[in-house]
């Protein structure tokens, strides 16, 4: 997937318009604690708590303006998607149906509903929720909003181009992947910008479908994802995405859920800064490799912030919350 660079600046206009850019801060406790050069984009600070929003902003202004009589859109999520197709197809005056699994986090399900959304829950995860919301998107003729798409991919990109605007020197980056849309943008921004910086994916190692993928060179779907980073709970890869990570990234690293309990606690501590599972799992695999990263600027997306108070209040008191 390529984008010019006149097609990154028309996606950060649109989303400008309906947010401003998110900062991104070098903390000098990390530093002290890590010895590395840590800047954190904080994709927490957006209207949704998530970086997904950014990649909804751009579809539903194709949609609006390129197909403007569709009944309606569809998709299916753990939550930061479906909170993002929610608060753009508000916006657009778009009709919004969004299909969670059984059990999914009632603090994103209540604020999917409260952008405007339908609720429906179906199956035991992501991917059986996404079975579902591609029947009843052919049962009312709405179009069925995939997590992973080019119009996703541009719109969440233009977080890496605020990124490697502010910061053209960057020696890696650590980006959390979930289906991949993340990754994926930041490469294809990288690569338009003509910037240097080694792009490090990082999954759980509880949902490890693209490890396994990118191992046997085609999609490998697995049987569950019991991860708490619900963000990164996917059991079968999308193979664009597949493809554009073995083109693009160096490497994929796998952290623990007590690693990213962890992350997230020290994150809390030395920024005062609020991560979802999925938002500190790259700085989780940061800590990991704090030693060869030793003196080098690196970036670390916080992708999120959208953490349930129960599980949060785990974390804090020094556990990892059970998802099984």
């Amino acid at each position: 997937m390529v984008f010019s660079v006149s097609e990154l600046e028309a996606a950060a206009a649109i989303v400008h318009a309906a947010m401003p850019p998110t900062p991104q801060f070098a903390w000098p406790l990390l530093k002290q604690r890590t010895g590395v050069e840590v800047v954190i984009k904080h994709e927490n600070h957006t209207p949704t708590g998530a970086f997904k929003v950014r990649g909804g902003i751009v579809y539903a202004e194709r949609l609006k303006r390129e197909r403007p009589h569709v009944k309606g859109v569809i998709t299916a999520t753990r939550g930061n998607h479906g909170q993002s197709l929610a608060f753009a197809c508000a916006r657009a005056g778009i009709a919004c149906t969004v299909v969670v699994p059984f059990g999914n986090s009632r603090e994103k399900n209540a604020a999917m509903m409260a952008f405007g959304a339908e609720l429906v829950e179906h199956g035991r995860d992501f991917d059986e929720a996404r079975e579902r919301a591609a029947e009843i998107a052919a049962e009312r003729g709405y179009e069925y909003g995939k997590s992973f798409d080019r119009d996703l991919v541009l719109g969440v990109s233009t977080y890496a181009v605020e990124l490697f605007g502010a910061e053209p020197e960057l020696d890696a980056v650590y980006v959390p992947i979930g289906l991949g849309s993340g990754v994926c943008g930041v490469i294809a921004a990288r690569d338009a910008l003509a910037r240097k910086a080694r792009v490090i994916g990082v999954i759980s190692d509880r949902a490890n479908t693209y490890r396994l993928s990118l191992n046997a060179g085609r999609a490998v779907p697995t049987n569950s994802a019991l991860t708490f980073a619900d963000g990164m709970a996917v059991r079968i890869p999308d193979e664009e995405a597949l493809s554009i990570m073995q083109a693009g990234m160096e490497r994929l690293i796998e952290v623990t859920d007590d690693e990213i309990a962890e992350a997230i606690r020290i994150l809390y501590t030395d920024t005062h800064t609020l991560a979802e599972g999925a938002g500190a799992a790259a700085f989780a695999a940061l800590m990991r490799e704090r030693d060869t990263m030793r003196g080098k600027r690196v970036a670390v997306i916080v992708s999120g912030q959208n953490i349930d108070r129960p599980w949060m209040q785990t974390v804090l008191a020094g556990g990892t919350p059970v998802v099984v």
